[in-house]
């Protein structure tokens, strides 16, 4: 971060809490320079591990990347199998956010993922499940609308059960059954490429979160961007109903 910019930070910049990362456009990105679009993944890859340390180091707390969601298995099978080829190999390098002091999380539904991933997957999760300098999180086969769906069907066995009646049922009990359980809302999402939606991603934890959109493809979205992304999210006024 440049000297201007720290000192801009440190003197009433308010930075968000948690930032969800739509990881937008790896696919265009390869496409313009006449390569496959797994090219585009991989050289995303190694965005979102620089854009990671730049969060922590900005004392942003938690931070959700959309890595893959339960409609992109309808790409082409040799580009899902590309993509989650390099989940795995990066699931060994997250390691390293391990020796970093940062807790890594998984939200999504694992069961259709490889046995061997999800196992991958659960390790890091327990290795660094004490950790607080910062919760880094990855949204893998993930969906709002199937999170929610997921929480309801957990909230009605527990019904059906006599564990709880419908009375019981409050917003805080639905936001406690979420993949996100004991997450604080969303504050920022930041989605680069051009694109101006949420495309299911933490629909319910971005009721009053602030957004921003770039039309900077995502291998090519740097720290200077992401200080821009909190730049204006600290300009907003965010008055979550109120006056």
């Amino acid at each position: 971060m440049s000297e201007s910019k720290k000192d801009y930070f440190k003197n009433g910049t308010s930075v968000p809490v948690h930032v969800g990362v739509i990881m937008d456009g790896n696919g265009r990105w390869a496409k313009k320079r006449g390569m496959p679009r797994k090219y585009g993944h991989r050289e995303g890859a190694k965005t979102f591990r620089a854009i990671t340390r730049y969060a922590k180091e900005m004392g942003i707390k938690y931070i959700t990347f959309y890595a893959f969601s339960t409609e992109n298995w309808q790409r082409p099978a040799d580009e899902v199998k590309s993509i989650m080829d390099l989940f795995e190999k990066y699931l060994d390098e997250v390691r390293d956010f391990v020796d970093e002091n940062i807790r890594v999380r998984f939200i999504g539904d694992r069961s259709k993922l490889n046995p061997r991933l999800q196992d991958k997957m659960h390790r890091v999760e327990e290795d660094s499940k004490d950790f607080d300098s910062m919760t880094l999180i990855l949204a893998i086969n993930y969906g709002g609308r199937d999170e929610i769906t997921h929480a309801v069907k957990e909230i009605a066995k527990s019904v059906e059960s006599g564990q709880l009646s419908p009375e019981d049922i409050t917003q805080e009990l639905i936001q406690s059954r979420l993949y996100t359980g004991g997450i604080p809302d969303v504050d920022l999402i930041i989605r680069p490429s051009g694109e101006q939606r949420l495309s299911n991603f933490l629909i319910w934890q971005s009721a009053y979160a602030e957004y921003y959109f770039t039309n900077i493809l995502w291998p090519d979205f740097s720290k200077k961007d992401l200080e821009n992304a909190v730049l204006a999210y600290s300009e907003r006024n965010r008055r979550f109903g109120g006056v």
